[in-house]
This record gives C-alpha cells, sequence and structure tokens, in this order.
C-alpha cells in the first residue's frame, strides 16, 4: 500500500456516528460538535481534528462522565465555561433583566438575568458576582432570532423575542420596545459573525470526493463512519444542516408542517416505512410533496436516500428495492444541489441525472408506478379532426419534444407554419411553454379535471400562421386550418353578418355530415353558430321600449317619489315592491329563455335551409369554402386576445377590444368588427413588453400604446415568435431583431439589429 494511504488510515476520522447504531445510545447522547470552518489549520484540516468520541459506557450501562445540570450544549461546545462565575464571564455586550417563559403543568415567565457575551446567551439567578448560572444557548450560525410584534404584544402587554438554539428555546419579553429590539439586533449581530457550522456528513461527503479515486480510502471512510451506512435505527437530526426553528416553513403552514429539522427527521421515517409498506405509492408522494414544498430538504433526501442504499445487509430484498425507486423518482423530479450530485453520481457510478429538471408537479400515481417498473408512459395527444394519437414518453419528456414527435407522426416537417401544445376545455385554452415537462402538463390537467369536474386535454394545433396561402387543400394542415378557424368563428371571433355566419355553419354541417337528411342527428346549434350573438340579438329586443308592457312603460316615465311613497305604511309597501320586482325578474328571465329558444330555433331552421344548398359539396369542397368565406376578413389568420381598455399616448382611449397577433402585424378591433381601428407593422414597433402587472406596452414610432389584459404572458410569447420566425426566414442568424435592454419594464422588448438576440421562452413549437 503507498505511503500516504497508510498515514491517512493512522489519522483518519473515527467513530461518526450519528444514530448510535453500535452501542444503541437514546437522543439525549447526541452529543457530537459540530465544526466551524475557522476551526480547521492553515494548511488544511486533519481527518483527526473532526473525530467524534462515542460516550464512555461503565458496566451497569450509564456514561462514564458525571452529567450536571448544565445544558448539554454546555458540555458539547464550550465545556471550560460550566465552572465559571458570573465574576469569570469574558466581555458581555447585553445584560439586564428579563421575562422568560417556563414550560411545566402550566406556562409562566419568571424574571431572571441575561447576559449576551460572544459565544452565548446566558441567564442567572440575579446580577449580583458570583450568581448562579441557570441556563446557557450557544450562539451558532445556525440559530435563529424571532423578533417582537405586535400581536404578542396585544396579548400579553409584553414585547417578546424568541432565539431558537440546537436544544433550547428561549422565549424573552420585556414591557419596552426599544429593549425587545436592542436584544434582537444584539443577538442576531452575534449570529451573523459566526462561521457557517458544517456537519459530519458534509465532511465525510468532502473526504470521498476527494479521494474518490483511492478506492481504499474510500472503503476505509464507510467502514469506520457509520453515519454513512444503511441503518433500521432512528435518526435524531438531520444529516445536513438546517437553522433552528427555521421559519421557511410558514408559508405551508395550512400543511401542517413542523421546522425544516423536524421535518427532515420525519422523512428519514417515512423512508424506513417503505420497507414494510403494502402500497408504497402514497407514501412516495407523500415524501416528493414535502420536498416540493421545502425545498432545502431535498438535498437531505438525497443523502438519506444514499445512506439506506449503501452497504445494506440484505441488498437483493424487496425492502431494499424500495428506497432505490424512491431515488429513482427523486432523480426524476428533484435536482440536488452540486456538491450532493457529485456525491450521488459517485454513488450511482454513472454520471445520473444529467435531464433532471425541477418538476412543479409532484409525479402522478401512474408515473410513479412506471417508474417503480421501469417502463414509459402513454401520453394522448388530441389534433383537430376531432383525432388522436398516443405517444410514449419518459419524466423527462418536454412539449417541444412531443411536438417534433407530432411532426413526424402527421408528416408536417416541411410546414412553414408552426405548432405547440394547448391545454385545452369546452371553454379556455392556453399553449404549453416549450420547456415544460409533458408529465408535470398531464398531472395538473389531471388535478384540474378532478377539481372543475370537466374534462381537459392536450391538443397539438397551428400555433403561427405563417404561410396560410401555400397549405394544400389536401394535406393534413388544412385540416387544422379548418378546425381552428371554425373554433374562431363559434367563439365569435371572426367578424361577419349573420348570412356569412349562417352559410359558415351549413358548410360545417355538410362537412361533417354529407348530404341534408331528415334522419341524421346533427350537432347542436351552439357548435356551430357563436351564442353570444344569438343572446345579445334577443337581450336587445327584449330591451326595446315597445317590449315592455304598458305597467312597466309608464313606471318609467313615474317620478320616484310617486313610485316609493313614504310614511308609516312605507315598509309594508317597499315590501310589496320587492316581491313585485322579484316576480318581474323571474318573468324576465322566462320570456328570454323562450325567445331564446324561438330564436335559436329560426336560425337553426335557415342554416338547415342553406345546409340543402350545399348539397353535393365533398368534404374538401366543403372546407374550401368555409375558408374563402373566413378569408374575406382582413385579420384572417391572427391570433385575438381580449383587452380591457386601450390608451394611446395620441389620447384616443377605447374599452372591450381585441388585441390582434398576426404574422406581419398588430392590430387593434372593436369587439365584433371587422374593420381595424388601427394596425401597426412590425417594422414600425420600435419595442413592445411588460409595463407591469396586468398592462402590455407597444411603442410605434412616437407613439406608446398601453393594453391592460389578462394574456400578458401569452402575447409576449406570440409576438417574439413571430419575430424569431421573420428573423430565420431572413437568414440573419444569431444577429437579432429583439433585444432585452436594462430597462426598469419587465419583460420589455427594443428591436435593433446591433445587439444580441434574448427571448422570453417560446412556447411549445421549434422556432
Amino acid at each position: 500500500m503507498p505511503l500516504q494511504g497508510v498515514c491517512w488510515f493512522l489519522c483518519c476520522r473515527q467513530g461518526f456516528s450519528l444514530l448510535g447504531r453500535d452501542y444503541g445510545e437514546k437522543e439525549e447522547e447526541e452529543s457530537f460538535e459540530l465544526r466551524n470552518k475557522e476551526d480547521l489549520t492553515p494548511n488544511g484540516r486533519s481527518p483527526a481534528e473532526v473525530t467524534v468520541s462515542q460516550p464512555t459506557r461503565t458496566a451497569n450501562g450509564t456514561n462514564g462522565h458525571t452529567v450536571s445540570d448544565v445544558s448539554e450544549e454546555m458540555k458539547s461546545l464550550i465545556i471550560e465555561k460550566n465552572k465559571m462565575g458570573l465574576e469569570e464571564e469574558p466581555e458581555l455586550l447585553v445584560k439586564g433583566w428579563l421575562l422568560r417563559e417556563v414550560r411545566g403543568n402550566w406556562i409562566k415567565q419568571r424574571r431572571y438575568w441575561f447576559a449576551l457575551s460572544q459565544d452565548s446567551l446566558d441567564y442567572y439567578s440575579g446580577p449580583e458576582k458570583g450568581a448562579r448560572r441557570l441556563g446557557t444557548l450557544v450562539l451558532t450560525s445556525l440559530c435563529s432570532v424571532i423578533w417582537p410584534d405586535k400581536q404578542t404584544y396585544k396579548e400579553t402587554g409584553h414585547w417578546s423575542i424568541t432565539v431558537y438554539g440546537r436544544k433550547h428555546c428561549y422565549r424573552l419579553y420585556t414591557k419596552h420596545f426599544n429593549e425587545a429590539v436592542h436584544w434582537a439586533c444584539a443577538i442576531q449581530k452575534i449570529i451573523d459573525t459566526k462561521a457557517p457550522v458544517e456537519t459530519p456528513t458534509q465532511l465525510l461527503i468532502r473526504d470521498i470526493e476527494e479521494n474518490k479515486f483511492n478506492p481504499e480510502v474510500v472503503e476505509h471512510i464507510y467502514q469506520h463512519n457509520p453515519i454513512l451506512k444503511y441503518t433500521q435505527g432512528p435518526l435524531y437530526a438531520p444529516l445536513l444542516p438546517f437553522p433552528y426553528g427555521s421559519l421557511e416553513h410558514t408559508y405551508h403552514s395550512g400543511k401542517g408542517y413542523g421546522s425544516v429539522r423536524e421535518e427532515a427527521v420525519k422523512l428519514f421515517n417515512c423512508l424506513q416505512q417503505l420497507e414494510s409498506a403494502r402500497e408504497p405509492v402514497p407514501i412516495i408522494q407523500g415524501v416528493l410533496q414535502t420536498c416540493l414544498d421545502l425545498r432545502p430538504l431535498r438535498d437531505e433526501v438525497y443523502c438519506q436516500l444514499v445512506k439506506q442504499t449503501s452497504y445494506t445487509p440484505a441488498p437483493y430484498t424487496a425492502a431494499h428495492l424500495r428506497y432505490w425507486q424512491l431515488l429513482t423518482c427523486m432523480s426524476c423530479t428533484f435536482l440536488p444541489g452540486p456538491t450532493v450530485l457529485k456525491y450521488l453520481r459517485f454513488h450511482l457510478k454513472s454520471e445520473a441525472l444529467e435531464k433532471t429538471k425541477c418538476r412543479e408537479c409532484v409525479p402522478s400515481w401512474e408515473e410513479i408506478q412506471m417508474l417503480m417498473s421501469r417502463q414509459e408512459m402513454l401520453c394522448t395527444v388530441h389534433y383537430p379532426g376531432p383525432l388522436s394519437c398516443q405517444l410514449n414518453i419518459s419524466s423527462h419528456t418536454t412539449a417541444n419534444e412531443v411536438v417534433r414527435m407530432m411532426q413526424v407522426k402527421l408528416g408536417l416537417q416541411e410546414s412553414k407554419n408552426t405548432f405547440a401544445l394547448y391545454e385545452q376545455s369546452a371553454l379556455w385554452e392556453q399553449p404549453v411553454t416549450g420547456s415544460a415537462l409533458i408529465a408535470d402538463t398531464l398531472t395538473s390537467l389531471s388535478t384540474k379535471e378532478s377539481e372543475s369536474k370537466c374534462q381537459w386535454k392536450l391538443c397539438f394545433k397551428l400555433y403561427c400562421l405563417l404561410d396560410a396561402d401555400s397549405i394544400s387543400v389536401d394535406s393534413i394542415e388544412y385540416l387544422f386550418l379548418f378546425e381552428q378557424c371554425h373554433e374562431m368563428v363559434v367563439r365569435g371571433q371572426l367578424p361577419a353578418c349573420d348570412e356569412d355566419l349562417q352559410s359558415l355553419a351549413s358548410l360545417r354541417l355538410q362537412c361533417l355530415m354529407g348530404d341534408f337528411s331528415t334522419h341524421a342527428p346533427y350537432p347542436p346549434l351552439d357548435e356551430l353558430f357563436p351564442g353570444h350573438m344569438l343572446e345579445a340579438r334577443v337581450v336587445m329586443s327584449l330591451s326595446a321600449p315597445h317590449a315592455l308592457p304598458p305597467c312597466q312603460v309608464a313606471a318609467q316615465d313615474c317620478p320616484t317619489a310617486q313610485r316609493f311613497p313614504t310614511g308609516l305604511l312605507a315598509g309594508t309597501l317597499w315590501s310589496h315592491t320587492a316581491i313585485a320586482a322579484h316576480k318581474q325578474k323571474v318573468e324576465q328571465d322566462m320570456r328570454l329563455r323562450s325567445r331564446l329558444k324561438e330564436e335559436a330555433a329560426a336560425v337553426m331552421g335557415s342554416i338547415l335551409e342553406r345546409w340543402k344548398g350545399v348539397a353535393g359539396y365533398s368534404r374538401r369542397d366543403s372546407m374550401a369554402a368555409y375558408l374563402t368565406i373566413a378569408r374575406q376578413w382582413s385579420g384572417f389568420g391572427c391570433t385575438l386576445y381580449e383587452v380591457d381598455f386601450y390608451i394611446s399616448s395620441t389620447g384616443s382611449f377605447s374599452q372591450k377590444l381585441w388585441l390582434g397577433v398576426a404574422a406581419t402585424s398588430v392590430s387593434v378591433y372593436r369587439q365584433g368588427e371587422a374593420e381595424a381601428l388601427e394596425s401597426f407593422p412590425y417594422g414600425q414597433i420600435c419595442s413592445y413588453g411588460v409595463s407591469d402587472s396586468n398592462t402590455f406596452k407597444i411603442t410605434a414610432g412616437d407613439r406608446d400604446l398601453l393594453f391592460e389584459t389578462t394574456k400578458l404572458t401569452e402575447i409576449m410569447q406570440l409576438m417574439n415568435a413571430y419575430f424569431s420566425a421573420i428573423r430565420r426566414q431572413r437568414g440573419k442568424g444569431e444577429n437579432a431583431d429583439i433585444t432585452r435592454t436594462g430597462s426598469t419594464e419587465v419583460g420589455f422588448h427594443h428591436l435593433d439589429s446591433t445587439h444580441k438576440h434574448t427571448l422570453l421562452e417560446l412556447p411549445s413549437h421549434p422556432v
């Protein structure tokens, strides 16, 4: 053996045993010292410096040393201070009387003399010399302080601060706010000056990394440090350092989480339950959900899993397999920090987790089952027709990859237009970001479906219509164009007169059903004709003066004072009036429903007559005739977004508009009107972006246009996609048209041909 290896053996760390498996000690005997970085020697650290000595045991099973009233922290970290009296204390930074909350059979407050030094917060029976020290809280970088709050003052009449240490928590009270703040500031200042604490596991991981090319040394580290190996015993403290009393979990307090340190210990218990669990999936989902909610615990769970899969006594059992299955699920869900990632890769003997991205959702039951059985999942993707196909995906498959698979499957690789995946329900749809993991999207859709009680699906559709004229009538892409155009018609986003809308509906029927037949069932009117236009027409007819009963017309001309008389009987008269108003509203609703049925029947009758007139049209002819009518609108091919209001720097102002984003320009329309109020070719647009949480801003020339909308991200993504396509078509390569500037406006883009191109993340289509 090389001399270096022999020397290393002589001074190697001995006996790291957090759980005390060799000795069976209880939690109160867990007294290893957490070393600070400042304790290391200038020329590096010696392995002997971090040796943890287990308590010696006498014949009767007790510890060889005497256990005094002094806290464990005093024994393990500042042993020499135990013999000091108040007169021997080092320089004190703050001292004074405070009330401390004492918990026994009931909670009460007692008055003590507190003294803050560079090492600890101590309290005594009094301020006189020689006063007995009653307790000590050692201050390290892991301690934390909760500052005084008004709620506690209102409840108790005192301002409180809470100091969390490794074993103790001091809740201190004073009647003076300034005094409470002074103590909190002083304690926090001491904590901030402390060097970061490292646990034995961290030090051993570093040793393994430094000696990973020396198998004998690594083997010796594992053999002499049981903390790195499988155990059947419980874990009493985390493997990695976490702040005492950490408040990072407060945002998830509704889920019942404790502190991060407490949750770390609970998670190890959950891991051990996997060995005997009949159904492991709920436990796995619970562990993953906790790691999703409490981000700091991800590295901790990875370390716990590496520990439980190292030197296992029975490595080929089903119980041991559960740890590997959970490790697989973790590896597909969360990416650990750099140090733990190196440790994990060394443990797995491979460059694992290269494709891993942090997930937004916990894997579904189905995904976990597939991961446990090492199989791929099936993903159903719908596309216009209505048709669908199933694709094999993994936990790492992105939306962009699915788009490419769909293009290959449908023969759309050479299309000049771009495609995307959409989350879609009967009332709502949104494009999926290209880098989004499909497994996350499917889990999200399943959750929405269970919450909203309506069907959600993943759809493959046209995204950027760059060249509608080049689409062959016989291609499947033409079917995409036809179906998406009809979706716009039904949603009322194609401005057209009633005659054209009825003609479109009849051509839709001819395409779906063929020639008219009295026996053929046909779709309901709301799948052929924009329903809101029908309702608006009926409401307008009912609100006309001639549609009101004579008594209501007379009431409209009657002064308010005459209609609602005052006096002794005013309450009774008001009651009768309210009943009459309610009865009137019910009658109006019934009349509205009746008129809607009548109007719908009339419109449907007209559509059926037009359907008879297109007899003999083939499916191809029907789609071509349909799109010919739709193309009459100058904005054909654009994507419309509802805008609550629009303000121009020239002074124009409008409400309830459409913002149309197309291949060559951005236009503003009044809802239902075919002619654009204003149109801005991309060549005139100087910049565009999000100016605040719900305002989209476009600068065209010397004009600033502001749009208030809830579709900020979608508008930004689509405009980015069109500009990217324009740049690609012009063959500019990496020379950009759109550049993110240093502006304070969030997500703002300026057009400049001299800057490098930086885009917001595009939806799921190749650009």
